[in-house]
């Protein structure tokens, strides 16, 4: 999968007053100690982000090392291909790129990654219909144990699942998806979805009803 998320910077930003102004801070002094050490792989998320907003080399690659597993599973979860998740996967990650300047921390970068690719899927496949395909390798399923009849029965079994998520609204699909890929808490899926615990409870309940509707498991 590596291959197929290879990133390539745009164009650097330059950091913004603001952000020139809180050089002396600690953190700054961290980031600059830890880029003349070697050690940038050894900084902390708030740290990383001032090092990228910094415009530190090699300092967002590190983020979409970090997270681009994550991002890409999320992206797949909508559309239920390859090449349209690697694209997706691509998007949120520019995305993250021009706004991360914004990032204030009052949530964790992951969360905020996956804000911005819930956004991103969400606007894809509304504009077009996923044509889903096998994900054998995040499924943890030894493959070479199967018969070709097993490994048929679940490629379909996992086809009829990712259609029926499909046709699920967008707010229940999200926080299925969320909470049973990504095993999510109800705090984070509200974190990530801007609602409160309470509504992403009642969505997961409801999606977990019209899925077994649409499955025919009633």
């Amino acid at each position: 999968m590596a291959s197929s998320l290879a990133w390539t910077l745009p164009r650097p930003w330059s950091p913004t007053p603001a952000r020139r102004a809180d050089a002396g801070s600690a953190v700054a002094r961290g980031v600059r100690d830890a880029v003349a050490d070697g050690t940038l792989s050894d900084l902390d998320e708030p740290a990383l982000v001032a090092a990228c907003v910094a415009n530190q080399p090699g300092a967002f690659d590190l983020i979409v090392e970090r997270h681009r597993r994550a991002v890409y599973q999320l992206c797949y979860r909508y559309v239920g291909n390859h090449e349209d998740a690697s694209d997706l996967a691509q998007d949120v990650f520019l995305r993250a790129y021009r706004g991360l300047r914004n990032f204030r921390g009052q949530s964790s970068l992951a969360t905020w990654l996956y804000r911005i690719g819930v956004n991103v899927c969400l606007n894809r496949v509304s504009a077009k219909k996923p044509e889903t395909e096998a994900i054998d390798e995040h499924q943890f399923v030894d493959a070479r144990s199967e018969s070709p009849s097993e490994k048929m029965l679940r490629d379909e079994r996992g086809a009829r699942v990712r259609a029926a998520i499909a046709q699920l609204p967008p707010k229940q699909r999200s926080t299925l998806i969320l909470r049973m890929y990504h095993e999510m808490s109800h705090q984070e899926i509200a974190d990530t979805l801007g609602s409160s615990v309470g509504a992403v409870k009642a969505n997961f309940f409801h999606a977990l009803g019209n899925l077994k509707k649409l499955l025919g498991e009633e």
